[in-house]
């Protein structure tokens, strides 16, 4: 509907345009004559044509009208015309302003009929403006620009109504359609311009009533679509060029306040406020009063021909609101005629809208807003809701009654506008004031949270120091009174152990593995390394023993079963064996599943678990046996009461170390590598290094071992092969001879070579044999000093054989071996896969002098419980003979004296370490014996030996993929299993339930090279039944057959010497 009005407001505006310049072509072309070629133009002809165009537009314009005022134009009360008319002078244009229009032949005397038919023709369509033609022969025939009604574009029209009462406002406001924005004040005017408007007005209204009484419409300053409050006279005619002459001061002004208003509408533009947005919502546009005058131009010429749609000046809006009026500069005129109006409709409440208007100005004055036009419709509703009762009105409420709010708010929303208007000045004072006292006691207030902050920080530090001191001091008692408990029940212990080992007793196993946090997060299946000791339930075999098992995991039903059967297998001598001994898992590993605890830590933190082991050992003697030592033993011993069975923690770390190690050997008396310990910085490792390659040129690799670390996890090695001056310095060796070279100056110039050469060679050559903990020497080389470690030379030999010796130092002083075998090595030299038992490598009686001599430097040192001692032995080269060196010691419980006691379970023989030998009853016979037989005396049992290959550690990602049963159906088929009544075959050890990737084995035969046969056989048979082409995952498996293999061949080749010497020696 507001579409459809805006259209016909646009159409009304071109019709009224329209009729406006055919008055003054009528006019210009009734005095007007132009010859050529001896014709004349036939004005008569032409003023008719242009009277019925007026006729007919006149009636167009009238039924447009109606239509949408819906009422009957009325002209404007004249009152006493004949006595107040005068005379008009008529208006002479200077001719040379009027275009040269040829004459048209169609017009002149004597034209062929054609011509007359074609300019009837032509009459026609200038006689139907709306025809398509009609503007293109106005202005071919006339040179009249009519306006394109279909592509003219501006200000739609309002949809008041519309009457013919001349709408003249106060002679003190410039007319609306001078004006350039709504927002700017119109510029004042001084006596003279008001005089001037007041003649300008006077022939508006004598031009409208001369139309009027042509039967003409009135002009488009006639159409106002507001209806004066007061009908208004006909005011006192003047002539025409005086009020012409009046109006050139006006046009000047009008332009000057023209210019300065450019700005404003630059920011509007700028700011992307469209027309529509920048008009108010009730406000519509109306033709300007002025638009259609007859006024001169400053210049005091006249225009010919009409307005294109270029010059049509832009329509201000009017707003549809009733009795508005403006707010100029914050003032409101009284005496304006607008105001007058609104305060004789609302006189009544006048009392009440004076506050608010009041207000209104103030805030109009503060902001220095130039203009704003108030909507008294609007106000009087914001009274009379009553939200500015009080002066209690927001700037919102009072905004919402302007018409052009938007333009005001935007206003007063630019930065800094308040401080343009009335008292400016003070606020801007206040409000730096304002601003400077908010700085300075926000600062203050700042300052004061930033010490109070800083206090209670202090506060909350020193509470917490002072708790975590009091925490520190209470573990710290608690330890020590956990430490004194452990020595008083060790010397205990001591005292009453000959008594204790001949009676029934229990034995409490935690397989602990108490490295440091940094190590056990290292490690990888940290849970199921700390179970590979399942072979410790086998001390079951002495009738006087109980055993309660700690385990790490959970185990299913099936490895219950497992052991429940494999532990009864002792040759049915004792059936009740599997009830004397306990399994049970802490409960605190299902809430530390990925924290890689060591067991003792576990049961410490398992309430339940240790209440079930009080209950079990209650009224029994009983004892503990842990791994590796670790602190809370001393917590898990003192809750449940017992005595342990190993070192002090603190001792034990002390000398678990590779340097400890080497001060136990060297205390000892027992043959060291050439090395130095506890190296700590770079330097020192430089010239530790020089100084054992010039004293031991004959060793070609040293070692460097870490500290902390377990295995071959810390060794590196760095060859001194790849030097280039290395045959310079044995040449020099040799010519100084073995006596002369002890001395410094000999070796000083091959020293300070080596010192040189050190650094370069370590970075080029120095290589980790365990890549996947320390990829780099660079690596290896920070953790190696940021522990320590030490220097040691590999054997200098081809043929090296390594050993392993489990030692008990008991509380009352006695050393004992309880398991010697020689080691299996995996891909890597120093990496241990397997063992043989018995040793067959040393000399049974040097090996047990050795141990003696450990053992006795150990209890020395307050060292009880189970080691294990690592050797190696060689021949020397040259005179081939036979090195044993002491190269480490791990004191706890270890993996091959758990096989070694699961081995003598189901063999049921004995292990003298000290002869060498593993000695079992011969196999039981069914053979009946005969009376005589029985009456003879009983002759002692012939004992026959047996060799045994074990491991516990066996790794193959696909037996996670099959049960155990079918890997034992598999076994079955195969022709693997142990035999009860021969005393030899093939055990397994399961550790979990869950991963079963990780297995142990042991095959037990007469000989030697039978046992190792029988464990690569073994081990090839599983890998082809659980592998397949496309799936070998990860195992071991190989390597340690490639190495069983070499023993093998040097076993056939030492068994092939000995042959060849017992036949010489017969």
């Amino acid at each position: 509907m507001s579409g459809s009005l805006h259209k016909g407001d646009e159409l009304g505006q071109v019709l009224v345009q329209v009729q406006n310049d055919l008055v003054q072509l009528k006019k210009r072309l009734g005095r007007t004559a132009v010859s050529q070629q001896r014709e004349t133009l036939d004005i008569q002809t032409l003023d008719a044509a242009i009277a019925r165009t007026e006729n007919c537009i006149k009636r167009r314009a009238e039924e447009y009208l109606k239509a949408v005022n819906k009422q009957v134009l009325i002209l404007p009360i004249i009152e006493d015309l004949e006595n107040n008319t005068r005379k008009i002078a008529k208006w002479h244009p200077p001719l040379e302003t009027i275009p040269d229009i040829p004459l048209q032949k169609y017009l002149a005397a004597g034209v062929s009929p054609g011509e007359k038919h074609k300019a009837a023709f032509t009459m026609r369509l200038l006689y139907n403006p709306a025809h398509p033609k009609n503007r293109e022969l106005m202005q071919q025939k006339y040179g009249i620009h009519l306006p394109d009604l279909q592509k003219k574009s501006g200000p739609t029209v309002g949809a008041q109504k519309v009457v013919t009462s001349p709408g003249v406002g106060s002679l003190a406001v410039v007319p609306a359609g001078l004006r350039s924005s709504n927002l700017q004040p119109p510029p004042p005017l001084c006596e003279e311009d008001m005089k001037a408007g007041a003649s300008v007005s006077s022939h508006s209204l004598s031009t409208h009533l001369g139309l009027t009484e042509k039967s003409l419409p009135p002009t488009a300053a006639d159409l106002s679509l507001v209806r004066p409050l007061v009908k208004t006279k006909v005011a006192l005619l003047q002539h025409r060029e005086d009020s012409s002459n009046a109006m050139i001061g006006v046009y000047e002004r009008v332009r000057k306040q023209q210019k300065d208003v450019i700005q404003s509408k630059d920011f509007t533009q700028a700011h992307g406020i469209p027309h529509s947005e920048r008009s108010s919502a009730w406000t519509t546009v109306t033709p300007p009063p002025s638009a259609a005058s007859d006024s001169k131009p400053p210049q005091g010429t006249a225009r010919l021909s009409p307005l294109n749609a270029q010059c049509v000046p832009a329509l201000p809006p009017t707003p549809v609101g009733k009795h508005c009026f403006s707010v100029v500069e914050g003032r409101i005129d009284p005496h304006a005629v607008d105001f007058s109006a609104f305060k004789e409709h609302y006189c009544l409440h006048w009392g009440s809208l004076m506050e608010t208007l009041w207000q209104l100005e103030r805030l109009m004055r503060q902001f220095a807003v130039p203009l704003a036009r108030v909507c008294g419709e609007r106000l009087m509703a914001l009274e009379r809701s009553g939200v500015l009762d009080w002066g209690s009105g927001s700037v919102e409420h009072l905004l919402s009654v302007l018409e052009n709010r938007e333009e005001v708010w935007e206003l007063m929303r630019q930065p800094g506008q308040r401080y343009k208007g009335e008292g400016g000045r003070q606020a801007a004072a206040v409000r730096i004031q304002t601003c400077w006292r908010r700085h300075q006691t926000r600062s203050a207030y700042l300052w004061q949270q930033r010490r109070k902050w800083a206090a209670g920080t202090i506060a909350i530090s020193w509470l917490l120091h002072a708790q975590a001191g009091r925490v520190r001091k209470s573990l710290q008692a608690t330890r020590l009174r956990q430490l004194e408990n452990y020595r008083s029940s060790a010397e205990s212990l001591a005292a009453n152990w000959t008594h204790l080992c001949t009676s029934r007793r229990t034995i409490i196993h935690i397989p602990s593995l108490g490295y440091s946090e940094q190590r056990r997060r290292s490690l990888r299946n940290f849970d199921i390394l700390q179970n590979t000791q399942m072979g410790r339930l086998c001390d079951i075999r002495d009738e006087n023993v109980e055993v309660i098992y700690v385990c790490p995991v959970r185990l299913g039903e099936d490895l219950l079963h497992y052991y429940t059967q494999l532990l009864g297998l002792q040759g049915a001598a004792d059936t009740s064996c599997a009830k004397r001994f306990t399994i049970l898992t802490p409960e605190a590993y299902q809430h530390f599943p990925d924290h890689n605890m060591c067991v003792s830590t576990l049961l410490k933190y398992s309430p339940h678990t240790l209440h079930r082991i009080k209950n079990l050992i209650q009224g029994k003697k009983a004892y503990l046996i842990s791994g590796v030592p670790h602190i809370d033993d001393l917590a898990v011993a003192e809750e449940l009461g017992v005595p342990m069975l190993g070192p002090e923690p603190a001792v034990a770390q002390l000398y678990g170390t590779k340097s400890g190690a080497r001060r136990i050997f060297t205390s000892a008396g027992v043959s060291v590598p050439p090395g130095h310990g506890d190296i700590y910085t770079l330097q020192q490792l430089y010239e530790c290094l020089a100084q054992l390659m010039s004293d031991h040129l004959e060793v070609q690799r040293w070692l460097f071992k870490m500290d902390g670390e377990v295995g071959s996890r810390g060794i590196a090695y760095c060859d001194v092969s790849h030097l280039s001056f290395r045959p310079w310095a044995l040449q020099e060796y040799h010519r100084h001879g073995p006596q002369l070279w002890r001395m410094a100056w000999a070796k000083e110039p091959v020293l300070m070579k080596f010192l040189e050469a050190v650094p370069s060679l370590l970075a080029s050559y120095g290589k980790p044999f365990n890549t996947s903990c320390y990829p780099t020497w660079t690596c290896f080389l920070e953790h190696f000093l940021k522990e320590g470690g030490v220097i040691e030379a590999y054997p200098p030999s081809d043929s090296v054989t390594c050993l392993t010796v489990d030692l008990l130092v008991e509380p009352e002083g006695e050393v004992r071996m309880l398991s010697c075998g020689d080691q299996l090595h995996g891909p890597e030299a120093l990496e241990v896969a397997g063992f043989t038992v018995p040793q067959s490598s040393v000399c049974p009686n040097t090996l047990y002098s050795i141990c003696m001599c450990v053992g006795q430097a150990c209890l020395q040192r307050r060292i009880l419980g189970h080691l294990s001692l690592e050797l190696v032995t060689f021949l020397k080269p040259g005179t081939l003979e036979q090195q044993v060196w002491a190269v480490d010691l791990d004191i706890g419980y270890s993996d091959q004296l758990a096989m070694t006691q699961l081995m003598l379970l189901m063999t049921g023989g004995a292990l003298d370490c000290r002869r060498g030998c593993l000695e079992v009853p011969p196999p039981v016979r069914a053979n009946k014996t005969t009376a005589r037989q029985r009456a003879l005396p009983k002759a002692p049992p012939p004992v026959t030996t047996r060799f045994a290959v074990m491991s516990s550690r066996l790794l193959h990602t696909n037996l996670s993929m099959v049960h155990y049963n079918v890997v034992f159906q598999m076994c079955k088929a195969q022709g693997i299993g142990y035999d009860v009544k021969e005393r030899r075959g093939s055990v397994f050890a399961l550790h979990d339930s869950v991963d079963r990737s990780r297995i142990s084995m042991i095959t037990i035969s007469p000989d030697l090279q039978g046992a190792l046969l029988t464990f690569a056989r073994n081990l090839s048979v599983i890998h082809q039944e659980i592998s397949a082409p496309n799936m070998q995952g990860e195992s071991n498996f190989k390597n340690l057959i490639k190495s069983i293999e070499e023993v093998v061949g040097v076993t056939v080749q030492n068994a092939a010497k000995d042959h060849e010497e017992e036949e010489r020696s017969e």
